[in-house]
C-alpha cells in the first residue's frame, strides 16, 4: 500500500465521524506511512472517533500516539469474530510501536529425535515439520524442555558434549563428564552403535511417556546379561532401571508436557510492567514464564493483548488460563483458539477459592519479577512521571516544595519548607519560618504569610531562595491551597499548587487543587507513598522547630523571673549548667563562679523558695 498524505487533526475527526458503525480494524499511520497503531472495534464510527475528541481523557501514551497519525485506513468486517482474527495477524505482521508487544513470540517449544539417523540425537525445536522425526511436546518453555533433555541425558547417560558421531568417535580421550559417571563415553571406539540407538530408544519411550515399559525392558535384559555372566553389563542395567522407575513416578518428564492449566500475572511498578505465566499440571506447578515491559496505562487492556499474543504465537492453550481480570473479547479469543488449535480453552477471572488464591500467586510472582529489575532511580523517575500524569504537569516534577504551618495552643506559631528533589529530600534546602504579628493561631494567615514571604524572597533572588519549584503541596484541603495561590498571585507568580487531603488515619489521601479538583492517590501505590512521606517529612520538620522554640523559650522565661538576671547571664547559666533542672540543683558556691555573689543570691533563692519556707 503506497504512502498517503498527511491529513490535518480537524481532517481526521471529520473522516472518523464518517466510518460506519459496524465491526473492523482501524490502522493508524505516521506521516510516512508507518504503522504506528492497529485497533478492534464493535462500532468502528465509535471507537476511532474517540481518538479525535477532547484529548484531556487520553492517556499520555494515547495522546502521543493520535500527535503521530497521520493518517488511518479501516477494514470493515462481516463480525466481531472476523474482526479479532484480523486485528491479530495485523498485530503480528506490522508490530505497531504503540500496541503493547511481547518480545517473545517463538511459540512452545518441541523435542525431537529421528531415529533414522545413524546416531540420533534429542534437540529442542520450535515448531513441527513433517519429516519423519518424531516430535515431543509442546512443552511450557524452553527452561523446562532443556530441563527434560538434561534428566534424560543423566538417567541414560547420553553425551551432553558437541562431539559429532560418527566423525569423533575414537579421536579423543573421553571428556569430563565420562569421568563424573554422567556419560558412558559413547566417544569410544569401545562403545558400539547398536548400543547407543538402544540408549536412544529407551529415550524416546521415556519421552512418550511410556517409562513403565522401559522398566520392564530393562529388567529383561538385566536379567539375560546375568544369565550370560555379564554381571558388569546386569550391574549397569539394574542402576538405570532404578533411574528410569526414579524419573517415572516423579513425572519430570510426562509433567514437562503442556499444562492443563495456565494463571497469569500482570503488576507494575512506577517504572516496569511484568507478564508472567505459572503453567500447571494435575494442581501441580510445573514452570514460570515472564516477560518485563514498559509500564502500561491499564492493566486491562495490558492483560487482554498479551494474553492474545502469548497463546497465538504458539499455537496452542491449555484447558483453562485464569486472569486476574476480564479479557476483552473473552468468548471471542476462546473461539479464535478452538479454530487454531482444535482445542477450545477456558478462560476464568475467579473470585475465591483456590483458582482465586493462584492468581494472587501469579500477581505476587509478577510484582515480585518487576521490583527486582526496577533500579532506585528508575523506580523514583517513574514515580514522578506518573505524578506528572496525574496532576498534568508539563514536565515530572523535579524539585517539590511542601509547606505545613505549627503551633500550641496559638504560642510559637511556626511553619516548615521540605523541599524534595528527584523525589528525594534536599536538606540542605528546607527552611523554617517564625510567623510573626498574629497574637491568636490562624492557619490561613499563616500560610498566607509564609508563602508571601518564601516568594518574595524569590522574586529579590535571595541565598537560598533562587531556585522555582514545578509544583507545590501545601499541608491541607482546597481553602489552604486557595490561600497560597493568592499569596502567588498578589506577587505575579504563577506555580501548580495542590493541597495535601489527609484521612482519618492523617495519611494524605488525595491532592486537590485551588479549584477543588480532587486526585485520588490510592490507585497509584508509588505516588501515595511518595505523597505520604513529603507530607510526614514536612509535618515532623515544622513540629520540631516549634517544639524548639517552645524548649527555649520556657527555658528563658523561668530565668526572667529573677532579678539581676539579664541575657548575658542567662546565657551563661544554661552554658554552664545546660538546663533548668541543673540550674536549680546548683550549690551556691558553684553559682558564684560565674555570677557575682548577690545574683548568685537571687538565682538560689528563687530555686530554694519552698526549701527557705519551710525553714523559717
Amino acid at each position: 500500500m503506497g504512502v498517503q498524505s498527511s491529513m490535518t487533526f480537524e481532517e481526521l475527526k471529520d473522516k472518523a465521524l464518517s466510518l460506519p458503525y459496524a465491526p473492523g480494524v482501524y490502522i493508524m499511520r505516521d506521516k510516512t506511512g508507518k504503522v504506528i497503531y492497529v485497533g478492534k472495534a464493535k462500532k468502528l464510527k465509535n471507537r476511532v472517533s474517540q481518538y479525535f475528541q477532547d484529548s484531556g481523557s487520553h492517556s499520555l501514551k494515547t495522546r502521543t500516539m493520535v500527535s503521530k497519525v497521520a493518517q488511518f485506513d479501516v477494514i470493515v468486517a462481516a463480525s466481531e469474530f472476523e474482526a479479532l482474527v484480523l486485528e491479530c495477524s495485523l498485530i503480528k505482521r506490522y508490530m505497531p510501536r504503540y500496541n503493547i508487544l511481547l518480545k517473545d513470540d517463538k511459540g512452545y517449544p518441541y523435542l525431537r529425535l529421528d531415529m533414522k539417523e545413524t546416531y540420533p540425537k534429542i534437540t529442542m525445536v520450535s515448531k513441527l515439520d513433517r519429516d519423519g522425526a518424531d516430535y515431543f511436546g509442546p512443552y511450557g518453555s524452553r527452561s523446562l524442555t532443556q530441563q527434560v533433555i538434561d534428566t534424560i541425558r543423566l538417567t541414560l547417560k547420553l553425551p551432553g558434549c558437541n562431539r559429532q558421531f560418527p566423525r569423533d568417535i575414537g579421536k579423543e580421550r573421553p571428556c569430563l563428564n565420562y569421568h563424573m559417571n554422567q556419560c558412558r563415553g559413547w566417544c569410544q571406539a569401545s562403545q558400539s552403535q547398536k548400543a547407543y540407538r538402544e540408549a536412544m530408544e529407551q529415550a524416546r519411550l521415556l519421552l512418550s511417556g511410556h517409562y513403565k515399559e522401559l522398566v520392564k525392558l530393562l529388567e529383561q535384559q538385566m536379567l539375560e546379561a546375568s544369565d550370560q555372566l555379564e554381571f558388569e553389563r546386569a550391574a549397569e542395567l539394574r542402576d538405570r532401571m532404578k533411574a528410569v522407575e526414579i524419573l517415572g513416578q516423579k513425572q519430570l518428564v510426562t509433567a514437562g508436557s503442556l499444562a492443563d492449566t495456565d494463571v497469569i500475572g500482570f503488576a507494575q511498578t512506577a517504572a516496569k510492567s511484568c507478564f508472567v505465566v505459572l503453567h500447571y499440571s494435575g494442581g501441580n506447578l510445573l514452570d514460570k514464564e515472564y516477560e518485563i515491559l514498559p509500564v502500561q496505562d491499564s492493566s486491562e487492556a495490558a492483560v487482554s493483548s498479551l494474553v492474545k499474543q502469548y497463546y497465538l504465537s504458539r499455537g496452542f492453550a491449555p484447558k483453562v488460563v485464569l486472569l486476574p481480570v476480564a479479557m476483552e473479547d473473552q468468548d471471542l479469543f476462546s473461539d479464535l483458539m478452538l479454530q487454531n488449535s482444535g482445542r477450545r480453552t477456558l478462560f476464568r477471572v475467579p473470585q475465591r477459592g483456590d483458582n482465586a488464591h493462584l492468581v494472587e500467586l501469579a500477581q505476587e510472582n509478577a510484582q515480585q519479577e518487576a521490583e527486582r529489575v526496577t533500579s532506585r532511580e528508575e523506580r523514583i523517575s517513574g514515580t514522578l512521571q506518573l505524578l506528572q500524569k496525574m496532576l498534568s504537569l508539563p514536565q515530572p516534577p523535579r524539585r517539590l516544595e511542601s509547606f505545613d504551618i505549627s503551633n500550641l495552643a496559638g504560642t510559637d506559631i511556626v511553619a516548615s519548607m521540605v523541599t524534595f528533589l528527584d523525589g528525594k529530600p534536599s536538606k540542605k534546602n528546607y527552611k523554617r519560618f517564625k510567623v510573626e504579628g498574629l497574637a491568636d493561631q490562624d492557619d490561613y494567615a499563616s500560610m498566607d504569610q509564609v508563602v508571601t514571604r518564601r516568594f518574595h524572597h524569590y522574586k529579590e533572588q535571595d541565598a537560598g531562595f533562587e531556585e522555582a519549584p514545578d509544583a507545590l503541596l501545601i499541608d491541607g484541603g482546597v481553602a489552604h491551597a486557595q490561600i497560597a495561590r493568592n499569596a502567588l498571585d498578589r506577587l505575579n507568580l504563577s506555580f501548580p499548587v495542590f493541597g495535601m487531603v489527609k484521612d482519618a488515619r492523617h495519611r494524605t489521601r488525595a491532592l486537590v487543587t485551588p479549584d477543588g479538583e480532587e486526585i485520588a492517590l490510592d490507585g497509584t501505590p508509588a505516588v501515595f507513598a511518595l505523597i505520604g512521606t513529603i507530607q510526614e517529612e514536612t509535618h515532623r520538620f515544622a513540629i520540631t522547630y516549634n517544639r524548639t522554640l517552645r524548649s527555649k523559650r520556657l527555658r528563658y522565661s523561668a530565668l526572667d523571673q529573677i532579678p539581676g538576671i539579664g541575657p548575658k547571664r542567662k546565657a551563661e547559666l544554661l552554658k554552664r549548667f545546660g538546663s533548668l533542672n541543673a540550674i536549680g540543683q546548683a550549690a551556691l558556691s558553684e553559682l558564684e563562679q560565674i555570677l557575682p555573689k548577690d545574683a548568685s543570691r537571687a538565682v538560689y533563692t528563687h530555686f530554694h523558695k519552698e526549701e527557705s519556707q519551710c525553714e523559717s
